[in-house]
Order: structure tokens, then C-alpha cells, then sequence
């Protein structure tokens, strides 16, 4: 697979419009961006923002993404199925519609952040859907983990009315959504790509095209299969660690310091040897894609089976009622054995 990496800073000092010669009508929107401080935070006067930008989805991650575009002074109109989770968006000054069609309707490029696969589907081609506003000069960008035939359907639906599809994952939790350093893993149009680019920098601190729709999806759960099974090795270590009398805070610290250092490490382990489990990233999601991963594993007949086994942990957990909390709760699996 051909991967192209385009790291940018924070806010890119050119906001100029790229050329996007797919489209058959008028151009997707125009871009008259004011160049942004590194907080994005500095532009206030939303008609130097001209596009108008819809967001699906004000969960965990959806609503800080939506946050940030609104401090950079982006028109944003949202919708969430509770529309309660709305409220602090539009106390910010976001427009909001009752329906994703309507959201896609009034706007120039639609984000989604969905929990699962079946919910990014339907908010986008049910009853309603983003899919029945949008049409030429449209573009939508589907930043939800799902696996890569959702994706594709999701891309065929859109690109049936004559609009534009990105898809663009995040790697990144809570914390680096509300602060602006998300990763986007993006494929599709690649006209769309450019054109959203200042909108990505906005909310991410890099982004990589990855080419056609589905290498998108496929990195994403590749990464989160790894990031899951790195968390049930680190439970098993911290454990074991307090079974031989040693000092689980001393093996965060030695681990932190170490070649095998990951901020995950340093970030979890502290509250994790106190049994607090804040959620950042929900224990049911990390399964969820864990089980993404390894049915994308089984369609190349690559063998995970590192993976496999974490899956199974992460099964357990849920079982003992630990799917809301953080995918770090996973080690009370361990405990109850």
C-alpha cells in the first residue's frame, strides 16, 4: 500500500483554497482563512470563515472536535440523537438542526463521529441521514473508527448524490480531542482532503492521506489492535509486579523511563494502580475495534493472535460491567481471576 504522510503544523499560515476539479458545479466552499495562532483560538470574526460546517455526533470525542472549530471561529451547526449533549455547543454559538439531513443540508462539509459501525451507517444513509442532504459541491467526513466495507458503503451512498467522501479516523483519546492533537488517518477524495485540510490542523496536530477508501479504516483498527494488546500486557505487568511484593509505581516510573516507554503508559498506570478508571477512551469501544481488527486480520488470513487473546480479556471486562469505563479498566479482568 502506498502511504503518503503530509504532517503540518498546528494551523498551516495558508489558508488558501485548493482547485477541485472533481466537483461539477460551484466549488465546495471558500476559504478566506486569517492565519490562526497555534491555540486556534485567535480568530473570533466567524465571516472570516466563510464554509459552513456541520458536526454528528457530540460524544467523547465529537464534541471537543466540534468545541475547537467553534474557538477558532468556524460557523458549526450540530446534531446528536440526545439533543441535551448539544447544549454547551450551542451555548459556544453553534447553530443546531433536529436531523443529520438537515445538518448536511445547510452546510458546505459534514464531520461524523460515531460510536460503532451500525451508528455511523445509519446516521448517514438511514432514515434522515446525512446522505438524503447532501449533493454537488458537498463534501462529508466520516471521522468514526469503523471497519473497512461501512466505510466504502458510507462513500458509495454519499457519492451517489454527486457529494464528495473523506473518511479520516482519529488516533487519540479525550484529552488530545479537547486539546487539539488528534491524528487523522484519511482517505477518499483527495480534493476534499485539501480542501478540509485547515479544518483537520484545527482539531489534530498531523494528518496522513492514505489513498483509497478503506486504508483509512484498515490503519486506524490496526493501530487501536495494538494500543488494545499493549493495555492488557501492561495490566498483566502491574499485577504481577504487586504479587512479588514489588511497587507498582516504581514499575509505571521504570517503564516510562525505559525502551519500551508510550505516554499510555506513564498517562494510565498512575491511576490504574489506584483502580480509577476515568474514561477517556470506553472499555466497549477498544473491544469493539479489537474485534474490527481481527476480522480485517482474517480476511488477509494474517495471523493476530496476540490480539486474540487481549480481545478475549477485553470480553471479560465488559462481562463484569466495565464497558463505560476506560479500556484501562481492562485489568479488573485480570483481578477476578
Amino acid at each position: 500500500m502506498a502511504i503518503c504522510s503530509s504532517f503540518c503544523p498546528q494551523i498551516p499560515s495558508y489558508f488558501k483554497q485548493k482547485p477541485i476539479g472533481s466537483f461539477p458545479t460551484r466549488p465546495l466552499f471558500s476559504l478566506s482563512f486569517k492565519v490562526l495562532s497555534s491555540q486556534a483560538s485567535s480568530v473570533s470574526a466567524k465571516d472570516e470563515l466563510p464554509g459552513r460546517i456541520g458536526f454528528l455526533g457530540m460524544g467523547i470525542m465529537g464534541s471537543p472536535m466540534a468545541q475547537n472549530l467553534l474557538k477558532a471561529g468556524c460557523d458549526v451547526t450540530v446534531w446528536n440523537r440526545t439533543k441535551s449533549k448539544c447544549d454547551p455547543l450551542i451555548s459556544l454559538g453553534a447553530e443546531y438542526k433536529p436531523s443529520p439531513e438537515e445538518v448536511a443540508a445547510s452546510c458546505d462539509v459534514t464531520f461524523a463521529m460515531l460510536a460503532d459501525p451500525e451508528s455511523a451507517l445509519d446516521v448517514a444513509c438511514g432514515k434522515h441521514g446525512a446522505a438524503s442532504g447532501m449533493g454537488p459541491g458537498k463534501g462529508y467526513v466520516d471521522v468514526s473508527t469503523v471497519d473497512g466495507p461501512t466505510s466504502k458503503l458510507i462513500s458509495r451512498h454519499m457519492k451517489a448524490t454527486g457529494a464528495s467522501f473523506l473518511e479520516a479516523p482519529v488516533s487519540g483519546s479525550k484529552k488530545p480531542a479537547e486539546d487539539g492533537q488528534l491524528i487523522f488517518l484519511t482517505a477518499g477524495d483527495k480534493s476534499l482532503y485539501d480542501t478540509v485540510a485547515p479544518f483537520l490542523d484545527i482539531m489534530g496536530k498531523s494528518r496522513f492521506y492514505l489513498g483509497d477508501v478503506g486504508n483509512g479504516a484498515a490503519m486506524k483498527l490496526v493501530v487501536n489492535m495494538i494500543m488494545g494488546s499493549m493495555m492488557a500486557s501492561f495490566s498483566e505487568g502491574i499485577l504481577l509486579s504487586e504479587k512479588v511484593g514489588l511497587d507498582p509505581n516504581v514499575l509505571v516510573e521504570v517503564v516510562s523511563q525505559g525502551a519500551i516507554s508510550a505516554p499510555m503508559y506513564s498517562l494510565k498506570g498512575p491511576s490504574m494502580t489506584k483502580s480509577v478508571y476515568p474514561t477517556a477512551f470506553p472499555l466497549k469501544h477498544q473491544q469493539k475495534d479489537l474485534r474490527l481488527a481481527l476480522g480485517l486480520a482474517e480476511s488477509v488470513s494474517q495471523s493476530t493472535p496476540i490480539a486474540a487473546a487481549a480481545n478475549e480479556l477485553y470480553k471479560v471486562a465488559k462481562s463484569h460491567g466495565l464497558s463505560d469505563q476506560d479500556f484501562s479498566a481492562v485489568i479488573e479482568a485480570l483481578k477476578a481471576n
